[in-house]
């Protein structure tokens, strides 16, 4: 399978300089990691959660998992969950679900970065599909997409 194309679009409307590659199939962000050679810092995953029925995206690395008080605290909400696979899918129908790209905003959802990306200079992310990467730098992400840049995650 190839990259998305809504993000393929997308990202060479903007002008980023990105890099993508493809491998075998897998689907955790740390087997990805493995796969591409990256550490587990640089290699972001997508994670969608429901704040009181609303949807955000939480953006972290592979390595780390959602703070789930942390976060509960920081958008002030009373009830805080992982969103289904079939919300997901229904939420984001270009992608494979799991393999969602950080850029909720292309599809109104606001987005939660876990402020630890910001000390890499490149991140890499799923490319909608569970066998395609993008690499980027970090500064790109964070002027294109425009995250809310918070401590949301903790190591696992």
């Amino acid at each position: 399978m190839a990259m998305a194309q809504q993000l393929k679009e997308y990202l060479e409307s903007e002008s980023v300089k990105f890099e993508s590659s493809e491998h075998a199939a897998v689907f955790t962000a740390q087997e990805v990691a493995g796969t591409e050679h990256v550490p587990g810092k640089q290699m972001v995953k997508s994670v969608i959660v429901k704040a009181d029925g609303d949807f955000i995206m939480c953006v972290l690395p592979a390595i780390h998992l959602i703070d789930f008080e942390k976060l509960k605290n920081l958008i002030k909400c009373e009830d805080l969950s992982l969103a289904s696979e079939e919300e997901i899918g229904k939420l984001f129908p270009d992608y494979d679900v799991g393999a969602e790209p950080p850029f909720g905003h292309l599809y109104g959802i606001p987005v939660y970065c876990d402020k630890i990306l910001e000390e890499d200079e490149d991140i890499c992310f799923n490319a909608g599909t569970h066998t395609d990467v993008v690499k980027l730098r970090f500064q790109d992400y964070k002027k294109l997409e425009k995250p809310i840049i918070e401590d949301i995650g903790t190591h696992i």
